[in-house]
């Protein structure tokens, strides 16, 4: 068993360890992500608390899409939705039945009310089909592993070793990192875990800037023969470093 491994830290361990150029925390959410999508499909569905929410939250079209596509439990996927519907349909006729109120005059140059009503009114009905139990759940366990990072980074001497030689960190990835050290590290601790987490991306992303350029260079004939290295992956590499991961062909 590695250094230190726990209940909390092995699925961190896991996606920094995992060979290939893939970001670890992408690695990570996506193993998260899959494992949530599992627990909502499964006979946790039945338990009343967990329908509760189901019914008050619902699910986004990215997780309904892939709760469906699984082809799992298409039983407990029409059970929720039954549910959820029959709750939701109360709120969107009462939000139409809303917009649809008396029309109320104001002066010449003002908006009238009605219409800053059903922009308000609009936006709760999207609110509606954005609401997701896996977001938020993936959100907040996403926070957790992020002070398990940061816990280990310091406390771990494998793993401070492992998170410095990594493949870079997806932008996406990146900006949440940060925001959680800002909140999640002492001054000192932050400062050190900046540095070092800037020398870190400054030196991955240098050497995927010279794999992409080396990718358009084999283009001229005159590099034809020369051997591509790591270029051949460099495009992947960069979309996936800027966006986070991607179903790319």
């Amino acid at each position: 068993m590695r250094e230190q491994e726990t209940i909390y830290t092995i699925p961190v361990n896991d996606a920094f360890h995992a060979e290939g150029t893939l970001c670890p925390l992408c690695r990570l959410e996506a193993t998260t992500d899959s494992n949530l999508i599992e627990y909502y499909l499964g006979p946790s569905l039945m338990e009343p608390d967990v329908r509760q929410t189901t019914n008050e939250k619902g699910f986004c079209r990215n997780h309904l899409t892939r709760m469906y596509n699984s082809q799992e439990n298409r039983l407990g996927l029409g059970l929720m939705l039954h549910t959820h519907l029959l709750e939701q349909q109360k709120r969107i006729l009462a939000l139409l039945q809303e917009a649809g109120g008396t029309e109320r005059q104001g002066g010449f140059f003002a908006r009238k009310p009605q219409e800053r009503e059903a922009a308000a009114i609009a936006a709760d009905l999207a609110a509606i089909s954005t609401s997701c139990v896996i977001c938020e759940r993936l959100d907040y366990t996403m926070g957790r592993y992020y002070d398990v990072v940061f816990w280990q980074y310091f406390h771990n001497t494998e793993f401070a070793e492992l998170f410095d030689k990594g493949p870079p960190f997806c932008l996406p990835h990146l900006a949440e990192l940060v925001k959680a050290a800002g909140t999640s590290l002492k001054r000192a601790d932050r400062k050190t875990f900046f540095d070092r987490l800037r020398e870190r991306q400054g030196a991955k992303l240098e050497g995927l800037a010279a794999d992409v350029e080396w990718f358009t260079l084999k283009f001229d004939y005159r590099n034809r023969d020369k051997p591509w290295g790591e270029s051949k992956t460099a495009l992947a590499r960069a979309i996936r470093t800027l966006e986070g991961d991607s179903e790319l062909t």
